[in-house]
């Protein structure tokens, strides 16, 4: 009876044993499950990247061989195409090009007349043009602001030089703004993606509020989309027009001649103006006596009266 005990013990604990396992296993399958899923898309991603490499390392191994039997063309044509390169990110450089120019010249009108011919040939335009004639002769002054085309800006500048009969003085300057013209273009970009969200989002809105926030964002966008085309427009004329400022003397003084001097004339007028003044002198003075004469009387017939009272006393009170 104790041994049937025992055996039933023992059968239940090893089935008891055998179910724990059991479950173990389920659990372990399962966590297992949870894990491959979680890492499937990893796994598919670094499977994509590995074979990627793999493919690579498999090109780069492949050609390796070709790759040092041509290292030396290599070399040469890097050689032809680095110029090639720099002269294409030259070519991609926004620069602002202005100069100052300081002139002498025989006559002003004619000078700006042909800088004004020069400008319209070349496709530009006149900015500002003043002038200023002092009081005496050969003095004449001013100033010509001229925008020219960017190709045409260093011929333009000697051009104006050599029709000059002295250059006092003479400056060139170039600003770079690619980086800020870059820039602007990036912002734009953005600015416009946010313009273009807003607007799909507008669409789908319902509320009211929502659509009025969204509208001001909107407009805000907007507005700095102006702003910034309208930096981008401004650069890119200053760019493609360059700005000459030329500073103009006229200097045209002569030797007078003898027509211009007009010696027997002024002669003629100085002597003439010498004889006005005597009979205007003379006139004057007969017009005082004439005009003055009962007071001169006056005065005479008193002076006389005096001196012979002078005289009458002197002799009767003789000097001791």
């Amino acid at each position: 009876m104790m041994k049937k005990g025992l055996l039933i013990l023992i059968i239940t604990s090893i089935g008891l044993l055998a179910a724990a396992c059991s479950n173990e296993s389920k659990d372990s399958e399962s966590t297992a499950d949870r894990a491959n899923m979680g890492t499937e898309k990893f796994t598919t991603e670094n499977n994509s990247v590995t074979d990627t490499d793999v493919a690579e390392n498999g090109h780069e191994s492949a050609s390796s061989d070709t790759d040092r039997q041509g290292s030396n063309a290599s070399d040469s044509n890097a050689e032809d195409t680095a110029p090639q390169a720099d002269e294409s990110t030259q070519a991609d450089r926004k620069i602002i090009y202005t100069a100052n120019l300081r002139i002498e010249v025989a006559d002003y009108q004619d000078t700006v007349g042909a800088i004004q011919a020069e400008v319209s040939d070349r496709g530009g335009y006149i900015v500002e043009s003043n002038m200023h004639e002092g009081t005496e002769k050969g003095t004449t002054t001013g100033q010509v602001t001229a925008r020219v085309p960017q190709d045409q800006f260093e011929e333009f500048v000697e051009t104006v030089k050599n029709g000059s009969k002295k250059v006092v003085d003479s400056s060139t300057s170039g600003r770079d703004v690619t980086e800020e013209f870059v820039d602007l273009e990036s912002r734009l970009e953005s600015k416009r993606v946010v313009e273009e969200r807003l607007q799909s989002f507008m669409e789908e809105a319902d509320k009211t509020e929502d659509l009025l926030k969204i509208s001001d964002d909107l407009s805000t966008v907007q507005q700095e989309i102006e702003e910034i085309t309208g930096r981008m427009t401004y650069l890119e004329n200053k760019i493609d027009l360059a700005t000459v400022t030329i500073q103009i003397e006229e200097n045209n003084v002569a030797i007078s001649s003898e027509d211009d001097l007009n010696t027997w004339e002024k002669t003629k007028q100085q002597f003439m103006q010498s004889i006005n003044f005597l009979l205007a002198a003379f006139s004057g003075f007969v017009v005082f006596i004439v005009g003055n004469l009962p007071v001169l009387m006056i005065v005479g017939i008193i002076g006389i009266a005096v001196s012979w009272v002078i005289r009458k006393w002197q002799k009767s009170h003789p000097k001791s």
